[in-house]
């Protein structure tokens, strides 16, 4: 150490702290998550859907299923029954008899009345029966009401019935002219008092008091009198 030779005042000493380069780093301690499976997986990346082999279900203590116990016919299927031609030893059904009219029962020689032009034809024929109480009017039932007079039914309005609309409410108004009185102003109508009310002589509310004429001496008596000589 003493054949060395040193340049400035640094000499060798002990380290003050840790210094990093002289410790070795972890190496690759650091894992990246994966991106297989389900537990851990990269949150950068889309994971598929996972499948787990789980047991079986407990059984439950009290089995509300009915089970198969359905006494189904397996004849009835979802379209109906699928049954063929079966024969009972029943008695013959009872239909109705109706009476329909047959070909006697027709007239088409009489149709032609209806379908071809034919001349009026009249019938001697027995006079008919009249209703026994007859409640048709006659015409002396009917009154027909006054068309003329004051006491005309449903009369309708002359012209001099219709007002006239105003013009004014469609077109430009026109300027109106009334024969009123004169509108007086509205105003006060209680008494003032005039000019000769006020003394302004004594007013001492601004002043220390009001102006006060005098006949006094002109000059001040400290001023030197003038002194003539008299012979």
């Amino acid at each position: 150490m003493a054949d060395e030779v040193w340049v400035g005042t640094w000499r060798p000493h002990r380290a003050r702290g840790p210094i990093m380069a002289l410790y070795s780093s972890p190496g690759p301690k650091y894992l990246i998550p994966p991106t297989t499976g389900f537990v851990k997986h990269t949150p950068t990346k889309l994971r598929a859907p996972a499948y787990s082999f789980h047991g079986a279900p407990m059984p439950l203590a009290e089995n509300c299923s009915p089970g198969p116990r359905y006494s189904v016919n397996p004849k009835v299927l979802r379209t109906g029954k699928d049954l063929g031609p079966a024969y009972s030893i029943l008695g013959r059904y009872r239909t109705k008899t109706m009476l329909t009219p047959g070909p006697s029962d027709y007239f088409p020689e009489k149709s032609t009345n209806h379908i071809f032009n034919s001349a009026p034809s009249h019938s001697i024929s027995a006079r008919t029966k009249t209703f026994r109480v007859d409640s048709t009017p006659g015409p002396a039932a009917y009154v027909l009401p006054m068309v003329m007079g004051p006491h005309t039914v449903g009369k309708t309005p002359g012209p001099a019935a219709y007002h006239q609309t105003d013009m004014q409410v469609t077109k430009f108004k026109a300027p109106q002219y009334t024969m009123a009185a004169r509108v007086e102003p509205p105003g006060d109508k209680t008494l003032k008092p005039g000019p000769g009310a006020h003394s302004p002589e004594k007013v001492t509310v601004t002043k220390y008091c009001a102006p006060i004429v005098t006949f006094g001496i002109k000059h001040s008596d400290y001023m030197t009198p003038l002194v003539v000589d008299v012979d």
